[in-house]
């Protein structure tokens, strides 16, 4: 059955969805036949007639586990399933009624080479008992393959929190009826495993978070030129090297005229124009679409002097690095021109501390109250960057390469974004976008690559878009 293959539900949001689904006709035990049946055929494929196990818990994700189990029985499959505990709900009963082979009790130990985790699913607030994770910890391990129904056993499905720190490893996770936050949340999402989703025909839910598409591009119109495609300014600072990686990032992601602005570094190559005049002067031409600020500008006096500059102009502007730490409300105030936002863990804490956010919660939640509190839209960034806008719009992206964890990859990310502000797209839509090229360029930079070499691949993301 289709999914919305974007949308991210809560917990409560996923019961809602599901209770609507009910209230249309359906009930419990037809979506437990649709899901279950939806992720046999995953485990099927995978087995390729090996044999599997399937562990199931005493609710409705135990009950997915025996549905899982019976499909693949009557397939003529190898299946054992072992029972943690009896099943508790209705649903889990009657799943387990229609399972046509032997239950097991909770030491069993079959020999399987398939291990399917149905213990709980999204849900869990809490750690389960020692005793239940000795089992999924035993039967993990003696398993060549893991593969987790929903969300892994002991995460937080609403956070990504991981609840047990004994939580094993898992090769696939297989969502039911929608994503949740936990699939892109770090630190669950790291134990994930590939991602697949089984749809039992969900519909759109209001307000919920959605998962960076792909863009949507295209190429300059037969009568474009270089300011129409929009003319980003990049001011450089007491570290103009991080300006100018932001640059050249920016060069390949849509805008047509790159500028450097202040301080000038050797080297820079002659597709980059420099302006080494004071900011003042660069910043009275009226031409600007978009301006970027804070890679290497420094935290003295010139710096907070020169982000208040940007501040000033009726230009839409990203801030990342140290205009972050420099930044504080009355800079922004009465400002309506759109800023976007791109800090890392601790840049995002000291937003929060002053722009009067608490900083509890789970990251999406935290970015949110930041964009509201201050107009700005956020990008929260990281392995599981989440995008948030002040009229409460949230996006997740997917996981990052782990190889975007060397110095410079940020610069790169903020030139990115900046350069689709530039190009005039909306400052949400300019965000996910940046996200979304950030990530495939690194993807298509390979391994082991320098913040240069994600830079110079921008452009080919970009042309993977249109």
């Amino acid at each position: 059955m289709p999914a919305v293959p974007d949308q991210i539900l809560t917990v409560a949001q996923m019961r809602a969805a599901e209770e609507a689904l009910i209230a249309a006709g359906s009930s419990v035990d037809a979506l437990m036949q649709i899901a279950g049946r939806g992720a046999a055929e995953w485990v099927w494929r995978i087995a390729a007639g090996r044999p599997v196990t399937v562990l199931c818990g005493p609710g409705n994700n135990g009950g997915d586990g025996y549905v899982i189990a019976e499909a693949i029985r009557t397939r003529g499959g190898a299946v054992s399933v072992i029972a943690a505990t009896e099943p508790k709900t209705d649903a889990a009963r009657n799943a387990r009624a229609l399972f046509g082979g032997q239950v097991l009790g909770p030491d069993a130990a079959p020999k399987g080479e398939i291990f399917v985790d149905c213990l709980f699913g999204s849900g869990l607030t809490r750690a389960m008992s020692d005793d239940l994770m000795a089992v999924v910890a035993r039967l993990a391990a003696s398993h060549a393959y893991r593969i987790a129904i929903d969300v892994p056993s002991d995460v937080d499905s609403d956070s990504g929190a991981i609840l047990n720190a004994e939580l094993p490893q898992f090769d696939l996770t297989i969502s039911l009826g929608a994503w949740k936050p936990a699939h892109f949340l770090m630190p669950a999402a790291a134990l994930m495993g590939h991602l697949r989703l089984v749809g039992i025909g969900v519909c759109r839910v209001d307000y919920a978070a959605m998962l960076v598409p792909q863009p949507r591009l295209k190429a300059p119109a037969a009568d474009a030129h270089k300011y129409r495609r929009g003319l980003l300014g990049v001011v450089a600072g007491a570290m103009p090297g991080a300006a100018l990686l932001a640059a050249r990032a920016a060069q390949g992601a849509g805008a047509g005229y790159v500028k450097l602005l202040g301080a000038v570094p050797a080297g820079v190559p002659m597709d980059i124009v420099a302006d080494p005049r004071a900011l003042t002067a660069s910043l009275a031409d009226k031409r600007w679409s978009a301006l970027l600020i804070g890679q290497g500008l420094g935290r003295h006096a010139a710096a907070r002097d020169a982000l208040v500059e940007v501040l000033a102009q009726s230009v839409p502007a990203v801030l990342d690095a140290d205009a972050l730490m420099l930044l504080f409300p009355g800079f922004v105030s009465g400002r309506s021109y759109p800023l976007i936002a791109t800090p890392h863990e601790g840049e995002l804490a000291a937003l929060e501390g002053a722009f009067g956010c608490s900083g509890e919660g789970a990251k999406p939640a935290r970015a949110l109250a930041l964009a509201q509190a201050s107009g700005m839209v956020i990008v929260a960034k990281g392995p599981d960057s989440v995008i948030a806008a002040p009229d409460g719009r949230v996006a997740f992206s997917h996981r990052a390469s782990s190889w975007l964890s060397t110095a410079g990859t940020g610069d790169v990310l903020a030139g990115t974004i900046a350069s689709r502000l530039a190009t005039g797209e909306a400052p949400f839509d300019a965000a996910c976008e940046g996200v979304w090229l950030h990530g495939e360029a690194a993807r298509l930079a390979g391994a082991a690559f320098t913040a240069g070499k994600l830079a110079e691949s921008v452009g080919a993301a970009y042309a993977a878009c249109l």
